[in-house]
């Protein structure tokens, strides 16, 4: 197994360990899961970057890479939302919006066609991961709400941008 393909091994382990951390709840608990995310989310940056420049990617990568990314993220909101700092509404669009995307792309890849990251969807990831490495901060209610809102609206941006760029893949199936 590849450096690339360890890293988003250890992205995967890494979130029961952050979910234990946070249930049962020590003293700075939230530090320690904030520090167990934020290395988690860093280690996609770097298994990107080596994928990409030592010509690593492979199969497993592109399976395991996003899911990685999205059991992280959903661990994370699903925390805010059982602590009442995230309406499950929420939660639910981005759940949605990840089954759709992934759906669209499936259908794409059965015509041959790969849909690539677009800069939206970028875009989205990157503010996400930051509105919730803040929400585990000790942040007014007020900015808490702001971050909610950012990953709803982003999420909802880039779901929708992606199937209008690509209508005619879902127009032909």
């Amino acid at each position: 197994m590849n450096l690339p393909n360890k890293l988003t091994l250890l992205r995967i382990l890494l979130i029961p360990v952050f979910m234990v951390v946070l249930y049962v709840g020590f003293p700075g608990a939230n530090y320690v899961a904030l520090t167990i995310f934020i290395v988690a989310s860093l280690t996609d940056l770097l298994d990107g970057k080596i994928a990409r420049a030592r010509n690593l990617v492979t199969d497993f990568g592109k399976f395991a890479d996003p899911l990685a990314d999205k059991m992280l993220v959903t661990a994370a909101m699903l925390w805010f939302v059982e602590i009442g700092q995230m309406p499950a509404w929420a939660l639910l669009i981005v759940i949605c919006r990840e089954f759709a995307v992934s759906g669209l792309r499936m259908i794409a890849s059965d015509k041959g066609r790969v849909i690539a990251a677009g800069w939206s969807g970028k875009v989205k990831t990157a503010s996400t991961m930051v509105c919730i490495v803040l929400m585990f901060l000790p942040i007014p209610d007020s900015l808490n709400q702001i971050c909610v809102w950012v990953i709803v609206l982003t999420t909802l941006y880039s779901g929708v941008e992606y199937f209008m760029k690509n209508k005619d893949v879902i127009a032909t199936a």
